[in-house]
């Protein structure tokens, strides 16, 4: 797409790639940049540094943002550890990682609030998501648990200690992400979105020499990899969503370098290193057990360490050494930023820089094929005789899932059963099929057993009735044994996952029938192209109800769930 005039957001607009993005993006006239970052700091800073060398943009040209992106926009200011250490707002991230995606959580999310008040029509996200995520480090917060059950603390203690780690689980935080994600820039009709990924390793193998214990790799570097892994992977399913952004992501798998070369002080984590003060008389003898953590610190001697540094941004400052080896031939190597903004502007365009891992995976993922589209129809028929042969209709399982899916082909079938036809359902009236589906379900016992037995229950035309089984589907039990009965859940449930035996939702069926039969109808006959897949003919001329085509006419057309890509 064209980028002149359109507003663009960049995440992490501060960082390495970020700097490189915004300057890319300034050539091609886009009307607006929003910047973010995680500091206050760093966003203004930047902006004031951006409008001394862009003096003849508008002021208010470049917008700054701060704040974690991963949490409600409340705390998105806070320290992770201050949020960990508050039993009211680790309480609230907890639920904001592992409840439902509500219009509160949703709401509320720091990325819906900065997306929507600004509304961009190109974002490029270049957080490095997958080390924000995975550097929580789920593995030290169990070892702290199991130390502590060892120990028999106040059962307040675990509870506490336990809730962090709830908090700290990498995929639901991933999911949650990607979900808020997609939900706000289809709010904020965004276009096109543009993730700079990462393999975890800067490209390197599970040989790769680089760790942070004695594992090799440690456990830590490849749940980095891992997070990342599945990022694409939901991207990947982003990108086959319909009326949804445009997904795209770079994925750099070498180090990415540089953003300046210096001397100075050196900081770790926001914080200067001091130097500390050991004399040779305070070697320590190697008896016993060795103390990891003094009882005692060491002072510091008051100044810093200083040296010249190279500044690869969030990745990281490395001394010459460090950035001779890891940058050596052989090692990870490098890429500039600079290369990484090009590829992302020439993707934004429309180009195809042979760089973005989404269209890489559509084009290497096995697709459907010409012989199983052949076959499905010979599957079908088969199925067909069998049923004819064994005077057994197949219906639903609930294997598959969702219970959507059973409910719906049991209250097709029940209208099979009345009607025949397809032609004939809409002949009838909702009252009638109701009252003749409750005949059915009240006389056929072997019917009634088969549907509830696979935790499918039946409302019935009154709506304040329902048949169970010893299992139900919907609600899903969820560590509440009882929920509250309100007209509102009712309405949820029937229509996830219960055989709604009422009028209104006959009603629907009629209605769905006469759709599709209208679709079919406005195909003029003389039309023998291939623009049409859903003719009368693929109806049967509406002598026949084929509960499959129809449920899947359904999720097409109601649930918006077509396939986007073949």
């Amino acid at each position: 797409m064209d980028i002149q005039n359109k507003t663009v957001m960049v995440f992490g607009g501060w960082g390495l790639v970020g700097n490189a993005v915004v300057h890319k993006l300034i050539p091609e006239k886009p009307k607006q940049v929003i910047v973010t970052s995680l500091r206050q700091s760093e966003a203004e800073g930047y902006i004031e540094q951006l409008k001394k060398e862009f003096p003849n943009l508008p002021n208010d040209y470049f917008i700054p943002w701060w704040g974690n992106i991963f949490v409600r926009n409340d705390f998105k200011d806070m320290n992770r550890f201050d949020i960990l250490a508050n039993p009211e707002k680790r309480k609230i991230l907890m639920d904001d990682i592992m409840d439902e995606l509500t219009e509160n959580v949703l709401k509320n999310s720091s990325i819906y609030q900065v997306i929507m008040k600004h509304k961009p029509d190109i974002l490029v996200d270049c957080v490095n998501s997958a080390t924000g995520i995975a550097y929580q480090d789920v593995y030290t917060v169990v070892r702290n648990i199991r130390n502590l059950i060892s120990k028999k603390p106040p059962v307040e203690t675990l509870i506490e200690e336990t809730e962090k780690m709830i908090c700290t689980i990498y995929i639901p935080q991933l999911i949650r992400h990607i979900q808020i994600m997609y939900a706000s820039m289809n709010a904020a009709n965004t276009k096109i979105y543009v993730k700079i990924g990462t393999s975890g390793t800067g490209g390197m193998g599970l040989n790769i020499p680089y760790t942070h214990s004695e594992e090799k790799p440690s456990r830590v570097l490849l749940s980095k990899s891992s997070v990342a892994g599945a990022h694409t992977m939901l991207l990947f399913l982003m990108g086959r969503t319909p009326e949804g952004a445009i997904t795209k992501e770079i994925k750099p798998t070498a180090a990415i370098a540089w953003k300046r070369i210096g001397f100075g002080e050196i900081s770790k984590a926001g914080k200067v290193i001091e130097l500390v003060d050991v004399d040779l008389k305070d070697a320590v003898k190697l008896e016993n057990k060795l103390k990891l953590r003094l009882e005692e610190k060491f002072k510091t001697t008051g100044d810093t360490l200083k040296s010249v540094f190279i500044d690869t941004g969030e990745n990281g400052t490395f001394s010459r050494g460090e950035f001779e080896t890891i940058t050596a031939q052989g090692q990870m190597e490098y890429v500039t930023p600079e290369e990484i903004a090009e590829d992302v502007i020439y993707e934004i365009k429309g180009g195809n820089t042979g760089h973005d891992i989404i269209n890489a995976l559509d084009n290497a993922t096995l697709e459907p094929t010409y012989r199983a589209g052949f076959l499905q129809h010979t599957a079908v028929q088969k199925l067909k005789e069998l049923e004819k042969q064994y005077n057994k209709d197949s219906v639903a399982f609930e294997l598959l899932g969702p219970p959507r899916l059973s409910k719906l082909l049991y209250e097709l079938y029940l209208i099979k059963l009345i009607c025949g036809k397809m032609k004939d359902i809409p002949k009838y009236n909702a009252d009638e099929l109701s009252a003749k589906a409750y005949q059915i379900i009240s006389s056929d016992a072997k019917l009634r057993s088969e549907i509830v037995s696979i935790g499918i229950p039946i409302l019935l035309p009154d709506g304040k009735s329902l048949l169970r089984g010893n299992e139900m589907k919907i609600p899903p039990f969820r560590g509440e044994n009882e929920l509250e009965i309100k007209d509102k859940n009712i309405e949820l449930w029937s229509k996830d996952g219960w055989v709604d035996l009422r009028v209104s939702q006959m009603e629907n069926w009629i209605n769905r029938i006469k759709a599709i039969m209208d679709e079919a109808n406005e195909i003029p006959y003389t039309d023998t192209s291939s623009l049409h897949v859903r003719t009368k003919a693929y109806w049967n001329n509406f002598e026949e109800i084929d509960l499959g085509k129809v449920v899947s006419w359904i999720f097409i057309k109601e649930e918006h769930g077509k396939r986007m890509k073949s």
